[in-house]
């Protein structure tokens, strides 16, 4: 049998249980890695990824030459960093003759891979080429908008996947209650082809329309890019069930008599003994209570007077 070792001190507790699954998770966070070699490039592309993520992100800049997510083999070395730093999403930058400026974007189930996507970058554009007002730089911890253009995304496998996971990479911690003067940005991905995407970063500019909505308009201030998709796994049916259960919340307590209805909404049903009304009060202002009295009085005078004639013959 296995020896369970359960924590000695009180730090490692608190870490442990930190990771423990929860019923609402917290913000996910991003691992940057990069291979043995990268280019100028691609290392630009990796730093200002890590600047727009930079509260839920951690960057490695040593180089890895054990680490080969499509390889057999070759992701021990990942799931053991994401492990160490508990990231549940990570890119993975490296550049060769066959495949120059390559990302692996993927996501990690219980610290083991789900599923990864590799795409190319090309026409990259980095923050310094774009000139625009610096009160419109986004805020950190800022909430963005993501743009999906394209029929590509509905239609295409291999896009598919990519917008899941540009999904997961880009919008940060999901949230019930939005406050509007924190939304600031935006991403828009354009499919160019079908496997060909565009991504850029722009801010929002808030202008006059003579109504209250304000007119909106976009300033480009980067990065902007091109991902070419080149490779892509997806998970195994059994993996993604199981990664998809979500915990049911607290039991409620059944409610007797109560249904709910898709059109009527909630049903309930309700007991009413029989009413018998002859036994029924009636209040003291009702007619008919004043002619029963009546009647009840010329009932007693006549048998007053039966009993006094009884009374007299006798």
């Amino acid at each position: 049998m296995l020896k369970v070792k359960t924590p000695k001190y009180g730090r490692v507790k608190r870490e442990l249980e930190k990771r423990e699954p929860k019923l609402v998770e917290l913000a996910k966070k991003t691992l940057i890695l990069q291979g043995t070699k990268t280019s100028n490039v691609l290392n630009t592309v990796l730093s200002e990824i890590y600047h727009l993520k930079r509260d839920n992100a951690i960057r490695y800049t040593r180089k890895n030459d054990s680490i080969r997510p499509f390889e057999s083999g070759g992701e021990t070395s990942l799931e053991f960093f994401s492990l160490k730093t508990d990231c549940s999403i990570f890119v993975y930058g490296s550049t060769s003759k066959k495949r120059p400026d390559n990302l692996v974007i993927g996501r990690t189930y219980d610290h083991h891979i789900y599923d990864l996507i590799e795409v190319g970058v090309e026409n990259f554009k980095r923050m310094d080429s774009f000139t625009y007002d610096k009160k419109l730089a986004p805020q950190a911890g800022s909430k963005p908008f993501i743009v999906f253009s394209g029929e590509a995304f509905e239609s295409v496998d291999e896009l598919k996947h990519l917008k899941e996971v540009l999904l997961e990479l880009l919008r940060g911690e999901v949230v019930d209650n939005l406050n509007l003067a924190g939304l600031g940005r935006v991403y828009v991905c354009t499919a160019i082809s079908s496997n060909r995407v565009f991504l850029t970063h722009c801010a929002m500019r808030l202008k006059k329309s003579g109504t209250i909505v304000p007119r909106i308009e976009l300033v480009e201030i980067g990065p902007s890019m091109d991902f070419v998709v080149r490779r892509h796994r997806l998970p195994n049916e059994s993996l993604r069930k199981e990664a998809m259960k979500t915990a049911k919340d607290k039991l409620h307590k059944k409610i007797k008599n109560v249904s709910k209805d898709a059109l009527q909404g909630k049903l309930g049903k309700i007991y009413v003994p029989d009413q018998k009304v002859g036994e029924m009060p009636l209040p003291n202002k009702a007619k008919g209570v004043k002619r029963e009295r009546r009647e009840a009085k010329v009932k007693n005078s006549n048998n007053e007077r039966a009993s006094k004639k009884q009374k007299e013959d006798s």
